[in-house]
């Protein structure tokens, strides 16, 4: 049986991130679907918080075996938050030796993880990286805020990046995240980090990056709409509690997403249990025009709801007016949400539609699996500023 080793960023130390999982669990759902034997390999980076780190390896590897992955998880120890250019010396749950055999025969590598140690990656035959931070990671790279180690194949979820850099569209597993409709649903909702550090510096243009500013823009959306409005958001700082605070007073609704989405089970309800989905994109992403579509967002499409998101630039195949709506100002959204009312159950199976299309994960990963396993590889190519 071909096998793929992906290698994700940061799950089994952020137990509470039940969207975050989802991402990646995506990828490895539709290429065991695919036929692959899959495995997951992941850095775990130990701050020597015992008791915390313990709890958090003890849910990542309950959620593997839930998940169909026990004995096919490799997860290697890190105690620097720079990478380092050797390969991993200390592996947990399995010997050295053992995962050094699985890299040796698997027939890829999809990495996720952008700082993986050189030494790693030089250790499998073949090697993809995808980008899911599409403009952002080629400008971290361009800036040396970053540096990525060479890959047979680049990979990006944006459509407008150019070679090597080839196209790819997020998966989402339909088995997995079936249509569910229910027309007494009212919320539109959801799921984010509030604030970060993310800001971008470029020259002397300096701007924050996170989703805070992006729904501030919009604060006062409920007072244009009667849709009901709500977001789950992961906060953290009196700021972020004062600025929710004043939220709520212009009629959003605002829950901790640790309460209500904490799991990747408590995720996929919560999204199910929402009329649609309502979503800012970070500043960048607009700025770029590159088409990003939040990995979130195909979930609730697969779900059979609506969603009204923020228009992230022109797109060959992104839809807009039939189960997604794409707006720039405050008066589109409240259009999109007044339109989807007056024939929800059309917008809903429009919705399943889109990603029955578009993000069926089988046919993604097929595509993928059809360039880095059956074309030669690409010559690096210099522009991707990789060492």
């Amino acid at each position: 049986m071909p096998s793929v080793v992906i290698s994700p960023f940061s799950v089994a130390t952020f137990p509470y991130g039940g969207g975050h999982f989802w991402v990646y669990l995506q990828y490895a759902l539709g290429l065991r679907a695919l036929g692959f034997n899959v495995y997951w390999l992941e850095a775990f980076r130990t701050k020597g918080r015992e008791e915390q780190e313990a709890a958090a390896l003890a849910t990542f590897r309950t959620r593997m075996r839930q998940h169909g992955f026990d004995g096919k998880f490799i997860l290697y120890v890190t105690r620097s938050r720079e990478p380092s250019p050797e390969a991993p010396a200390e592996y947990l749950d399995m010997a050295h030796a053992e995962a050094e055999d699985i890299f040796a025969h698997a027939d890829l590598l999809l990495n996720f993880h952008y700082a993986i140690s050189p030494g790693l990656v030089s250790q499998f035959r073949r090697t993809a990286l995808v980008d899911i931070d599409p403009g952002l990671l080629q400008f971290w790279i361009s800036r040396g805020q970053l540096s990525v180690p060479r890959h047979d194949f680049y990979f990006t979820i944006g459509e407008t990046l150019a070679a090597p850099w080839i196209h790819i569209r997020p998966p989402v597993c339909l088995d997995h995240w079936p249509y569910v409709f229910d027309p007494d649903s009212d919320a539109f909702t959801t799921i984010s980090n509030w604030d970060s550090s993310d800001w971008i510096v470029d020259g002397e243009e300096t701007y924050e990056n996170t989703k805070r500013v992006a729904f501030l823009e919009f604060a006062d959306l409920p007072r244009v709409t009667r849709q009901r409005l709500e977001l789950a958001l992961i906060g953290r700082t009196d700021r972020d509690k004062a600025e929710w605070k004043d939220l709520e007073r212009r009629g959003w609704r605002i829950r901790l997403s640790s309460e209500v989405a904490g799991t990747p089970e408590m995720y996929q309800a919560y999204i199910q249990a929402s009329r649609g989905e309502f979503g800012c994109a970070k500043p960048f992403y607009v700025r770029s025009k590159n088409a990003w579509i939040s990995d979130r967002t195909i979930c609730y499409l697969a779900s059979g709801k609506p969603v009204v998101v923020q228009n992230t630039g022109p797109s060959s195949y992104l839809p807009n007016g039939e189960g997604m709506f794409r707006f720039s100002t405050a008066g589109e959204a409240a259009a999109a949400f007044s339109a989807i009312d007056a024939e929800y159950e059309l917008h809903c199976r429009s919705a399943r539609r889109i990603a029955e299309t578009w993000f069926d994960a089988k046919q993604v990963l097929q595509d993928v699996l059809n360039v880095a396993l059956h074309q030669e590889r690409r010559e690096r190519h210099s522009a991707v500023g990789v060492r």
